[in-house]
């Protein structure tokens, strides 16, 4: 029974969202809401010049809807099937949801700044940060208060762990940060942030539905579903962008899931295209800086390395695609 509110939530978040593209796309682009092609970008992107964004919307919507009408459901079946209702954990669906809008908004911002007030860098850095650091420190508050914060850390397939005491904090802090900004660096390429998001909520359904987190399997699955349906309007030629709008909601949807299942460090393999995608753009930096102009990758974040090298945006969405999939299957048996 408790399956029937999974499937519900999921095709419910991905029909609205597929359907809200009819009426949100052609709005966007009555009102002008496109995208600016930076320069430095490989040069066939200017083609997409112009193309709408803040489309995140559309699975803002899909994702809520689907999520109420799921945990609607699932309560009921819960209270039928064992008679208690699981507060602390409908406490933790609102916390996961606050923060993935939490970011979200953060990326709305930016993008409004971007392409109504034609300010290409957007939201000022400093503004960017202090946001992120206010969500950050409203969603651990939020953890601990519902006891989903354990300061030990326990490395996946193996068995050691470390005791992190107060330190656990600061990793928790800088780690949820890194995170949502390298969710938001996937967001390069037609489908990419889409599609990976898509695998990853995926495999923190199946995780939450095996262990008991009912919630969280109705929140990740209402994601899974929205993210499919964009990828209508998103796949490769893109006829929409997510923009910051997006994929910082998707960034803070992860990182809840994370927490919500009480294993952020799974991460590690839940996020690994996230994570391969952030780092190519430090390294690059650092090697840069230490050679005096040379560099590792022809461009960074690494899935525009491929695209220089040749692959098309459609390879590279499955490429990185499957191999996500293989990191999240592994992160679903070390769990």
């Amino acid at each position: 029974m408790i399956r029937i509110s999974f499937l519900i939530t999921g095709v419910l978040a991905f029909f609205i969202t597929a359907v809200s593209g009819f009426v949100l796309i052609p709005w966007l682009k009555k009102v002008k809401f496109g995208q600016t092609i930076k320069e430095i970008g490989p040069t066939w992107h200017r083609t997409k010049q112009g193309t709408p964004t803040m489309g995140g919307l559309m699975f803002y919507l899909g994702s809520f809807l689907g999520i109420c009408a799921g945990l609607s459901l699932l309560m009921k079946e819960l209270q039928t099937i064992t008679g208690v209702v699981y507060t602390n954990h409908i406490i933790s669906l609102c916390i996961s949801m606050l923060t993935a809008l939490g970011f979200g908004f953060i990326g709305f911002v930016d993008d409004y700044i971007k392409v109504v007030k034609k300010r290409n860098l957007g939201l000022k850095a400093a503004y960017k940060i202090f946001g992120q650091i206010f969500v950050t420190a409203a969603f651990l508050y939020g953890q601990y208060y519902i006891g989903h914060v354990s300061t030990y850390i326990q490395i996946p397939f193996v068995n050691i762990g470390f005791e992190l005491g107060y330190f656990y904090y600061v990793v928790a802090f800088l780690g949820i940060i890194f995170m949502v900004n390298a969710v938001n660096l996937t967001d390069g390429i037609d489908g990419l942030c889409s599609s990976v998001s898509f695998v990853v909520a995926l495999g923190f359904m199946f995780i939450s539905a095996a262990y008991g987190y009912y919630t969280n399997a109705i929140f990740s699955i209402a994601v899974a579903g929205a993210c499919a349906g964009f990828l209508a309007w998103n796949f490769y030629p893109a006829k929409v962008f997510m923009g910051d709008t997006g994929s910082m909601f998707l960034g803070g949807a992860v990182v809840a899931m994370a927490w919500a299942v009480n294993r952020p460090e799974i991460l590690l393999f839940m996020g690994i295209i996230y994570t391969c995608e952030a780092l190519s753009v430090v390294i690059q930096v650092l090697y840069f800086k230490a050679t005096h102009g040379k560099r590792i990758f022809k461009m960074s974040p690494i899935h525009h390395h491929y695209e220089m090298s040749g692959w098309s945006e459609v390879k590279i969405v499955t490429v990185f695609s499957i191999v996500q999939l293989i990191f999240t299957v592994m992160g679903c048996i070390g769990f």
